[in-house]
This record gives structure tokens, sequence and C-alpha cells, in this order.
């Protein structure tokens, strides 16, 4: 345990240096939310693949694989990553002509004056506090980790984690937030060849790693699951999974990426930086496989309540896998890799609640105009009260975390971003677009997500769809909304 300490205070140092190397660098809020423009391909593919590949990657999902096999990782890893390129590809570049047109620093920003209306900009706004369930997935993630490693207890993991994480993005911002990706993605590498090279090892090394996996369970190594209450079927597992993957890119901290860089071509190459290193990420995944023949059940068990905890798998597997000194090391870079996504949400989050809702609200319901330079004093500020407001409200919610972190997070972020995607593919593909239109699907799109999720195994008790998944229910919901909003608009030719 000292050398854990010594580590993650190492970590730390390291981490606030670069913040404040970011604090350097912003000059106002302008450069607070996005940068000033000078960021590099490398740096911005980089901070993206440790910033979409978070918790849930290094952490969490390795747990639904360990319980539901191929199936998960199928829908995890491989749909999802294809899905979140190929939008990327589709949507980054004509965001960031748009967004430099109209000088957009967030994607409500983006959305309110891309169709020429404050309401909806400040609907979006309301929306995006949606991503508090998944900065407490990744807190709660976090917490899992440093009880295990430095043995402090969930109470002192969350303020340490909230404290220090609050801390550097007030004082740096966008820039804090890409230095320490950088340093952070590079440390994930490192340690995600080292699991992928023991899960290898343990492969080659075991005589018929295969059947031994089908002794344990043979639907585990099924492309669908028949027993899985979340992978059960074609459409759960593969279709939502590209779908989810693809509107998981509307997520704020992700395509405002697109606004870090000045040209197209830094766009290709980030996404080509990108698509490389998450890709890397994604075989992590396998470590539930690896998990099923090295942990034993009775090791995942709360030792509280007795209960299974499948968001246990990867940090137990890690501790059986490898000697003591390095899981040290490797936790150590788990860590990292849940910050490196908290602290991009926690940009974008503090700058959109700044810029898109209290700013809207001050100019709406005050008293007095405020000037162009007024407005961007207030928001740096608002925004750095608003992270500590957010801290404290994650504080309270962790102290007691949902049963699974995993679905938690993805039920508020999947409907974050399916209130998105009708606007933002109107918006990017069509010249004249129906607001009308569009806010209504927006709007729709959160009501049958959110709808079938918590009612539709008693709306639909004979249908064979795992509405416990919340990327069925969010796919259902992308066809019923977004297809109709494309055709409409297609069919009036207006096309760009």
């Amino acid at each position: 345990m000292i050398l854990a300490w010594v580590l993650f205070g190492i970590y730390l140092l390291g981490t606030s240096y670069l913040g404040w190397l970011g604090h350097k660098k912003t000059q106002d809020f302008s450069s607070f939310a996005i940068g000033s423009g000078d960021l590099s391909p490398l740096q911005v593919g980089i901070t993206l693949a440790a910033a979409t590949a978070s918790a849930a990657t290094f952490i969490i999902n390795p747990g639904f694989v360990y319980v539901d096999g191929l199936a998960a990782f199928m829908h995890l890893g491989l749909s999802v990553y294809l899905g979140f390129v190929g939008m990327l590809l589709l949507l980054s570049f004509r965001f960031r002509k748009i967004g430099a047109k109209y000088k957009a620093l967030t994607i409500p920003d983006w959305i309110g004056k891309r169709y020429g209306s404050k309401k909806f900009s400040l609907y979006f706004a309301f929306i995006n506090l949606l991503s508090f369930a998944f900065i407490v997935l990744l807190v709660g993630g976090i917490s899992i980790v440093m009880q295990k490693l430095l043995g402090l207890s969930n109470v002192s993991a969350l303020i340490l984690t909230l404290v220090f994480v609050t801390g550097y993005v007030i004082y740096g911002g966008t820039y804090a937030h890409v230095y320490t990706n950088m340093f952070q993605g590079f440390l994930m590498m490192m340690i995600t060849i080292i699991i992928v090279g023991s899960g290898v090892y343990l492969m080659l090394s075991t005589p018929d790693f295969i059947r031994e996996i089908q002794a344990v369970n043979p639907s585990l190594l099924t492309m669908v699951n028949p027993e899985s209450k979340l992978f059960n079927s074609v459409f759960s597992i593969y279709i939502s999974g590209f779908a989810i993957g693809a509107a998981l890119v509307c997520q704020p901290h992700i395509l405002t990426k697109a606004l870090y860089v000045k040209t197209d071509r830094e766009v290709s190459n980030y996404i080509a930086v990108f698509s490389g290193v998450f890709f890397l990420f994604i075989l992590l995944l396998l470590a539930g496989f690896w998990a099923i023949l090295t942990v034993p059940a009775e090791q995942l068990l709360d030792p509280q309540t007795g209960l299974f905890r499948q968001d246990l798998v990867m940090t137990v597997y890690l501790q059986n896998a490898f000697p003591e000194w390095l899981f040290t090391v490797i936790s150590i870079v788990l860590l990292a890799a849940a910050m490196s996504t908290l602290d991009g949400l926690l940009v974008s989050i503090s700058t959109i609640t700044a810029n898109d809702l209290v700013l809207n609200l001050l100019e709406r319901f005050g008293k007095t105009k405020l000037t162009a330079d007024e407005k961007m004093k207030w928001a740096l500020k608002v925004s750095q009260w608003v992270l500590v407001l957010i801290a404290v409200l994650v504080f309270v919610v962790t102290l007691n975390p949902p049963k699974l972190l995993g679905v938690f997070g993805q039920v508020g972020v999947y409907g974050l971003v399916l209130a998105a995607v009708p606007p933002l593919l109107a918006g990017i593909w069509f010249e004249k677009v129906s607001i009308r239109l569009v806010w209504t699907m927006s709007i729709l799109a959160l009501f049958i997500h959110f709808g079938l999720f918590t009612y539709g195994d008693e709306l639909f008790s004979e249908s064979e769809l795992a509405f416990g998944n919340p990327g069925v229910t969010a796919t259902i919901s992308l066809f019923i909304t977004v297809f109709p909003t494309l055709v409409v608009h297609f069919l009036k030719k207006e096309k760009i």
C-alpha cells in the first residue's frame, strides 16, 4: 500500500503540474471551453480516446463480458466501436465548419446559433444535465479502485477524487483537460498492452481455452446469448450497439473536439489517431473472458451485503493475474483512465451550464444588459461555481451508489445524446431545417427511451426485447425519431 500511495502521489503531482500549464494557456472563457485552436491532431486524438475509454471500458464493462460473454463483447466492444468511428467521420468535418462560422463554444451553443433560437439552446442546456448520471458512474468506478488500492473508505475516496479533479479543471479548463489526458492516455496505452499481453499468455498456456469457457456456460461463446437479460437478440447486441456507438458521438465532450482544431485535414488526422488508440482500449473488454477462468464468483461478493458485484471483475482479475507491485501500477493507471473522462465531462457540463443555461436565463430575465466581455467574464466565474456544485451533488449520490453503475450511467448519457441527434444530423446535412420538427423529435426521443426503459417489460410483456438494456430502448428511440426527420427534409430537397 506504501507503493500505491507513492505512485498515486507522483500521479497527483504530475497531473497538477499539467493543470498549471493549462492555466497558463487559459486566457478567457472561450479558451477555457474549447482552447484557442492551437492543439495538434495527436493531442486531440489521444485526448478523445482517453476521454471515450473511461471507467466504463477499463473497470465496468469487463464485468458484463464476465456475465454475458461474447454477446456483451460484441455489443459493448465491436458494434459500439464501428458505430462511433463511422459517425465521427460523418459529423466532425461540417460540425467544425459550422461551429467556426458561428463561433460556437458548446453543442447547445452550436444548435442555438445554427437554428437561430436561444430557446432551443436553453432546452439543450437543461438536457445536458443528464450527463450527471455518467459523472456518477465515473466517480463510483474511481471509488471502487481507490478502496481496493489505497485502503480508503468510500467517503474518503469520493472526497479525494472530486476535490482533485474539480480543482485542476477549475484551474485550467480545456487545456488542463487536454494536457492531463495526453499524460493519462499514454499511461493507458502502456498498461493496456500489458493487460492484453497477460490475457494472450493465459489463452496460449491454457489447453482448450475455448472448451473451458464453454464448460462454464456454452452461452458465453455464442454470438447471441439466449440466457442474458441484456444481450439476447441480434437487435439488442448488434443493431443497438452500432446505433448507440453512433449516437454517443453527440456527447458534449466528444463532438466538440472538432472545434479544437482549425482545418479538415487536422480533423482527419485526429480521427485516425483516435481510431487506432480506442480500438486498443476496446480489447480490454476481453478481460471478462480471462476472469471467467481465473476469478471465482465468491471473490466478487460485496463484503458488506454479500451480493454479487460484477463491477469488481476487472479489479479482482488484475489482482489475481499480476504480482502486487504491478497490480498497483496498473491500478493507478485505471484511476487515470476514469479521471481522463471525468475531467472532460466536467469541462463540458460546466461550460454548457454557464454559457447556455445561466447566461441565457440572465439575458432573458435580467434587468440589465451585459456586454459581450461581461458575458464572458460571468460565464467563466459561473462555470467554476457550477463545478463546485456538481462535485457536492455527485458526492451525495455516490455515498449510496446505484446497484449497476454501468446501466445507471448509460441510461442518463443515452438520453442526452438521443435528444441531440435529430437537430445535429438535420442541421449538418440540410440547409433549411424545421426547428419545430427537430424539437418535437428531440422530446419524443427522450420520452420513448425513458418510457421503454422504465415500463417496457410491463407494456410489452410478450416481447423478447431486453428493455433492461438501455442500448435497446435508445435504439428504438433513434429509429422512431431520426429516420422521419431525415426523410422529411430529404424529400424537401434541401440537402446541402
